[in-house]
């Protein structure tokens, strides 16, 4: 006959335990040892398959209650922290016993033991078998040599998926048609509505069930409850960030590409300024194939610019999205924060103060203007509007748009009086600058204004080109007469 030894001795203590994922028959032999050795168990959740097949000398305690009592899952888990605390320190300390393992998908108990070792109270973890290990046999998968363990509520809490796309992913407690709804609508950002995907409802028990069907329709599913998971397998090799930044490390490998290997920062600069007016080319002509294509090459640039930091010890690609990240949350703390705006012109306003504090805080307040971040490098006429709004930022703008007329019309006149060239020049740049800050006031772009005269002269002299040709006529023995009616001409077909 086998003695069962008790283990309620004198000394205080906490024993996390997992119960496994379904029946008894999935507790290991440490627990089922253990559990016989035991008086009392605190649970969790009594909501478990295993209840029914644990030792009947067994007294069970569960913290269902709270479940009712409380306001949200935190509150629940914090209370029964708490609660699992008082308990360790008892003289016979105690066993907590929570669904699966005690460290998958188990909020209560990594922070028990946190604050258990910060407490001196001793405690003691026995592992049980997660719902991943009868999830992946429901699935027949092996989860190397990659897979994404995602939480429901905080992906449906999310505007996109924390995860690469081309790698699979597991997303586990999607126990209401509500939370499959918001996992839907997070990963319906990146991958489309007919992608393949499988639910996993109660793996591990006699109800398991796998059920294969299209994104969209996982909020339609009947059978959705506490034992669901989603398995979302993966989109085709190279749509994820981490595949592109592999691209970009082969290519200036020792055994890369010859023509990415000798680029330097500045031999790069020419390419960036050159995808960028292309990238800007295909937005005016509203071509959006072709926008995303030069994003890709500008993207491109992006990452050979970091790839050579790294090799050269001054900066990684992660620590310039690391950089930005943090610069958007810093400068929207009405997104981010409890700041509170009534429209655009706060926030720009808000946007020059936290610049400003920025600088104070880098050291460098008072010795960098207002203007020291616009670049020189952009067109001189998207620098003139740039550098005119930045300056009204901060009051330095007329009230009423007539002033600035009369700045048009009184630099149109000094270009008339001027004397000399040079002073014409002078004039001329007065000039385009008044008329920049007059299309500010109208709210419009005045590079792109000026980029869609180009490509409408540049249409219309083309239409003039064509005609000559049919005629059999050069250019230059057309009379401006014959070439403004076919001007007339290009005009009306626009």
């Amino acid at each position: 006959m086998m003695m069962i030894h008790h283990h309620d001795d004198q000394t205080p203590g906490i024993t996390i335990l997992g119960l496994g994922p379904g029946n008894g028959s999935h507790l290991t032999r440490q627990a089922w040892e253990w559990l016989q050795g035991c008086r009392e168990m605190y649970c969790r959740t009594r909501q478990h398959p295993a209840m029914a097949d644990l030792p009947e000398t067994l007294q069970v305690f569960s913290f269902d209650s709270l479940y009712e009592q409380e306001e949200s899952f935190e509150a629940v888990y914090a209370h029964i922290v708490r609660e699992v605390l008082a308990l360790g320190q008892r003289p016979g300390g105690v066993t907590y016993a929570v669904p699966g393992h005690p460290y998958v998908a188990e909020a209560t108990s990594p922070e028990i033991v946190r604050q258990a070792r910060a407490a001196g109270i001793p405690v003691k973890v026995i592992d049980g078998v997660s719902f991943l290990e009868p999830t992946f046999s429901a699935l027949e998968l092996d989860p190397y040599p990659a897979l994404s363990l995602v939480d429901a509520l905080t992906l449906g809490n999310s505007h996109t998926p924390a995860f690469p796309p081309d790698q699979p992913a597991l997303i586990a407690q999607i126990y209401s048609q509500i939370v499959a709804a918001e996992v839907k609508m997070t990963l319906l950002s990146v991958y489309p509505d007919e992608h393949p995907v499988r639910l996993v409802h109660a793996a591990g028990t006699p109800e398991e069930k796998v059920e294969a069907l299209a994104l969209y329709e996982i909020d339609r599913s009947q059978h959705l409850g506490l034992l669901s998971s989603l398995y979302v397998p993966p989109l085709e090799p190279g749509t994820s960030f981490e595949a592109f930044h592999e691209i970009i490390a082969r290519l200036r490998a020792p055994d890369g590409c010859p023509w990415d290997r000798e680029q330097t920062h500045a031999s790069l600069r020419k390419h960036l300024l050159e995808e960028t007016y292309e990238a800007i080319d295909a937005l005016d002509q509203e071509d959006m194939p072709a926008l995303a294509e030069e994003l890709g090459d500008i993207l491109l640039q992006i990452g050979l610019h970091a790839q050579i930091g790294t090799e050269d010890g001054e900066f990684n690609l992660y620590d310039v999205v690391k950089g930005i990240n943090a610069k958007l949350v810093r400068r929207h703390p009405h997104v981010f924060g409890d700041w509170k705006v009534d429209g655009v012109s706060t926030v720009l306003q808000n946007w020059e103060k936290l610049k400003e504090a920025e600088r104070e805080a880098n050291g460098v307040a008072g010795t960098k203007g207002l203007l020291d971040g616009v670049a020189r490098a952009l067109p001189a006429l998207a620098q003139s509007q740039e550098i005119q709004a930045r300056a009204a930022r901060v009051g330095f703008d007329w009230d009423t748009i007539d002033p600035v007329w009369d700045k048009v019309r009184e630099e149109l006149e000094e270009v008339v009086q001027a004397g000399n060239a040079e002073e014409r020049a002078s004039e001329l740049g007065d000039l385009l600058f008044a008329v920049v800050n007059l299309a500010r006031w109208y709210q419009v772009d005045s590079e792109s204004a000026l980029t869609a005269t180009n490509r409408r002269f540049r249409n219309r002299f083309s239409y003039i080109e064509k005609r000559a040709r049919e005629k059999g006529t050069p250019l230059s023995e057309l009379s401006l007469a014959e070439m403004d009616v076919w001007w007339e001409e290009a005009k009306k077909k626009e």
